[in-house]
């Protein structure tokens, strides 16, 4: 029966189009009820010419599937419309995987071949002037409720178009749901409170997947109201609770080439823009070299994510990427800036299980090299439990802590 449904689907999908201006549907769009009430009439229709007959289940499941193609993603829809699913990878059109609680499985979803499956990647990115040719054989896009898009072909897949959708989650989860999560515990978060509130630069490390933005979203959320947040991303994934928050997009060159706006533009937009704090979604380029002169140049308390295995890994991996921005400054000097600039890198992982933790969180001493002096590390306690345990370093910036944000705690004042 699913094969008949499918031939037949294929069937009217075509006549559907061919015949549009006969049954006076508009394809490009109309009112969504009015083009269901319309596509269902020219179904019957079909089915009435060419004498073949449905159950009520049969034709209700052919209605959707029609419309699915139609006005959305087709194949992919029952998995974006499921909340538990936080990412799909389409390896070709055979072969699809979900994450799903952190997990990563196959599911029987499937397309018919690449042509199918071009179809609606075309729906995708033709909306937003993106284009996928074997010249520009990889593109970014975003659906419209925000879920990352990457999308590339051949020739460089050999194995039929790749299309990955990293889902928008319309889920904003606070410090304190973190906390539930399991991804850090309260006596954390009470000293993340007080960094922030104390307009502390953090810097958020950690692997693909791994919760950056997700504990940068809780984090942002703490600052005071009244203070102008400005946020920088590629693709807009922040979710900010509050009335003076100016969110800004980077944009990508049209088909000509031109019109490109990158981080490293609105980055130096921004200071132009009055801001309390800078948060920039990630930086991964020259941009690293903007970020960090805003945090030297009286930002205090901005915020940014890096792909990085360590909190060692990523201030290496900020002085390549600063040495690599077009200006001529030496490695020393790019060192100087970075130390100068950081208080507090925080190392997050994803755990073989799915879950999320914070592995470390280490201060970025002012000294002339780096220094780095781990604050709280992720270790057993005597039951076996994995905790983040202070290590009985009082941070140099506790006092500014105290100052600025109230912040008093037995375990660092047994440090002093």
């Amino acid at each position: 029966m699913e094969g008949k449904l499918a031939t037949l689907e294929e069937d009217i999908l075509k006549q559907l189009i061919e015949r549009s201006e006969e049954f006076k549907i508009d394809l490009l769009r109309v009112d969504e009820h009015e083009f269901q009430r319309k596509i269902d009439l020219a179904i019957k229709t079909i089915l009435r010419t060419n004498k073949i007959t449905l159950n009520h289940r049969e034709h209700e499941v052919l209605h959707g599937e029609i419309i699915s193609c139609l006005l959305g993603l087709g194949p992919l829809d029952k998995l974006l419309k499921d909340q538990d699913i936080t990412e799909i990878m389409v390896n070709g059109p055979k072969q699809v995987y979900i994450e799903r609680n952190g997990n990563v499985e196959p599911v029987d979803t499937t397309f018919k071949d690449n042509e199918h499956l071009m179809y609606f990647i075309d729906k995708i990115i033709s909306p937003q002037g993106r284009r996928l040719t074997e010249l520009e054989p990889y593109v970014d896009a975003r659906l419209s409720d925000g879920s990352r898009v990457n999308i590339v072909r051949s020739p460089v897949s050999s194995i039929g178009p790749i299309l990955t959708i990293r889902k928008y989650s319309h889920r904003v989860l606070a410090l304190e749901d973190l906390v539930k999560l399991g991804t850090l515990d309260y006596p954390v978060a009470e000293f993340l409170k007080a960094c922030v509130t104390s307009s502390m630069n953090l810097l958020i490390c950690g692997g693909a997947g791994s919760g950056k933005t997700t504990l940068l979203n809780a984090l942002v959320s703490l600052v005071p109201d009244k203070e102008r947040i400005i946020t920088i991303e590629d693709t807009r994934e922040l979710q900010i609770n509050r009335k003076h928050w100016v969110p800004m997009e980077t944009r990508p060159a049209n088909i000509e080439g031109s019109g490109e706006i990158d981080i490293r533009d609105l980055l130096r937009n921004a200071l132009h823009m009055r801001p309390d704090r800078i948060i920039v979604g990630e930086v991964r380029s020259s941009e690293v070299l903007d970020m960090i002169q805003a945090m030297n140049t009286g930002h205090e308390g901005s915020m940014t994510t890096l792909h990085a295995n360590s909190p060692l890994d990523a201030l290496d991996r900020l002085e390549v990427l600063s040495l690599m921005s077009g200006v001529n400054i030496s490695s020393e000097v790019a060192m100087r800036q970075i130390i100068s600039a950081l208080d507090l890198i925080i190392h997050i992982e994803r755990l073989p299980g799915g879950s999320r933790k914070i592995m470390r969180i280490s201060e970025l001493i002012k000294a002339k090299e780096y220094i780095l002096e781990d604050i709280f590390v992720l270790a057993e306690d005597n039951s076996g439990e994995e905790k983040l345990r202070f290590t009985g370093k009082t941070p140099k910036l506790y006092q500014k802590l105290k100052k600025k944000a109230n912040y008093i705690t037995a375990e660092f004042e047994q440090g002093n």
